[in-house]
């Protein structure tokens, strides 16, 4: 049993933690120790074995990774705040409780508990997971972000992934998604997943890119700014040269072709706004398909608290945060991806910034700039791959929209069309879209491009599934 559960149900409670933290990636990790070095007592949560997050996936124990750093980016960032959070960890300062999902946070209830609050969650692996409950007087959400997906026809076949589903493959398990890939969709991610896959041996035909790189020349001061950011990109673009990967920008993969197993996509040119043009087509042999169109910050935990939320410039929906990191209800603040989507080295910054606030400690100056800089480029990057209306237009209606309900697109724009639905939300109500095991985070962005409503923030008691006796152990107080 969780150590926090057994000490309430033998004894009384241990006091609340000055800070609890929920996620353990770039942003969460530099928050933790952060805040023990200046003096909190923290309680870090993460659903992950180890810490690190997506971006910093480990290689498993047994596999006998010998160099996992030759994997990532900026390994000796995470290397040197993991060793922190260790000593810290001995030292007591911080409480770090590895396999605990937050499904909610609620506000404390009874005798001295103004102010503080109790994050529930789902601690171990099914079957034998446990409730768990951490009690603290601020909360920094820093729960990241998940891969945005616009379906095609033939993106349910075997082999086709995601983009950072093949890098976390490559992370976690050593393993390519297949030995021809095909990497396609849009955002920066895209060049780094290239690069890694065929580093490790997979040959990478092509690149497609949806987005045209010309619209970074509108965001010249941001870029200007951030000359490190440019360097990391001529990296890239050296890497695809010695492997001979073509780069196809504004081009997208508009179908998937194969019997068992994805065996060939058919790459289209498309126009500003993302439509297909005409006569363009062409087919690329390939055994696997890593796609993705950037991030989708994973908002559950703030928005079940009724953080305020506003459009981000890649059109995802994001928190409204303040210079200090908090958000719009007292006593949470929230840093990295929640945020907007900005990469690890912001995230890592505004974690700091977030304890400072909470601590009462002004941040340094220099640390200020570098958010303020970082986050410029963020947002031109976000607005140069925001994808455009257009893409509907390779969406056959016999093409599967949600995946876990098998709704395809014909359903959906007959919700639209015939029954008078014009939010995803009824669409749900209609065809099931959104209602299966995801519960929409795969097809939401395409069910709402479809019934021609901007994506919403999701708001939702629970942010994971929680087995039902969890929920019946619950004090009536905070049923």
């Amino acid at each position: 049993m969780s150590e926090l559960v057994a000490a309430s149900a033998c004894g009384p409670a241990p006091a609340p933690a000055d800070l609890a933290i929920v996620g353990a990636g770039p942003a969460g990790l530099a928050a933790a120790v952060t805040a023990a070095r200046l003096g909190l007592r923290v309680t870090l949560l993460d659903a992950g074995d180890r810490p690190g997050g997506q971006f910093y996936r480990h290689p498993a124990p047994g596999l006998g990774a010998a160099r996992p750093e030759a994997l990532h980016h900026g390994w000796a960032a995470f290397a040197t705040r993991e060793a922190a959070l260790r000593a810290h960890e001995s030292a007591g300062r911080i409480t770090y409780l590895p396999l605990h999902h937050v499904w909610a946070v609620v506000p404390a209830e009874g005798a001295g508990a103004a102010g503080e609050w109790i994050l529930h969650a789902v601690a171990g692996h099914a079957p034998e997971e446990e409730a768990a409950a951490v009690t603290a007087r601020a909360v920094l959400i820093a729960t990241g972000a998940y891969e945005r997906q616009l379906p095609f026809p033939g993106w349910t076949l075997p082999g086709v992934v995601g983009a950072g589903g093949a890098q976390a493959m490559l992370k976690g398990g050593l393993v390519l998604p297949g030995k021809r890939v095909v990497v396609a969709g849009s955002g920066p991610l895209l060049l780094a997943v290239a690069g890694s896959l065929a580093a490790a041996g997979a040959a990478v035909p092509a690149v497609v890119e949806a987005a045209a790189y010309t619209a970074y020349a509108g965001q010249v001061p941001a870029l200007l700014r951030n000359p490190g950011k440019l360097v990391e990109a001529a990296g890239y673009g050296g890497a695809l040269a010695r492997h001979h990967v073509r780069l196809l920008t504004r081009h997208a993969v508009t179908e998937a072709h194969g019997t068992d197993r994805v065996e060939a996509v058919t790459v289209a040119r498309l126009d500003r706004d993302w439509r297909p043009l005409p006569g363009t087509a062409r087919r690329i042999p390939c055994d696997a398909l890593a796609v993705g169109h950037g991030l989708v910050p994973q908002l559950e935990l703030a928005t079940g608290l009724g953080c305020e939320t506003r459009r981000s410039p890649d059109g995802t929906v994001a928190l409204v945060l303040d210079a200090e990191q908090r958000t719009s209800v007292p006593g949470i603040w929230s840093a990295g991806e929640t945020g907007g989507i900005g990469g690890a080295q912001l995230a890592m910054i505004e974690g700091e910034l977030a304890v400072h606030s909470v601590a009462g400690a002004p941040p340094g100056a220099r640390l200020v700039r570098r958010r303020a800089r970082l986050r410029a480029f963020a947002d031109a990057m976000a607005a140069a791959h925001r994808p455009g209306e257009g893409w509907t237009g390779w969406l056959r209606d016999d093409a599967v929209v949600c995946r876990c309900e098998e709704v395809p697109a014909g359903r959906i724009r007959e919700a639209a069309d015939d029954l008078g639905a014009r939010d995803a939300r009824t669409v749900k109500l209609l065809t099931r879209a959104g209602m299966g095991w995801c519960q929409g985070r795969m097809c939401g962005p395409a069910v709402a491009a479809l019934a021609g409503e901007e994506p919403a923030p999701d708001r939702r008691p629970l942010s994971c599934p929680v087995p039902l006796r969890h929920l019946a152990e619950l004090p009536p107080a905070t049923h």
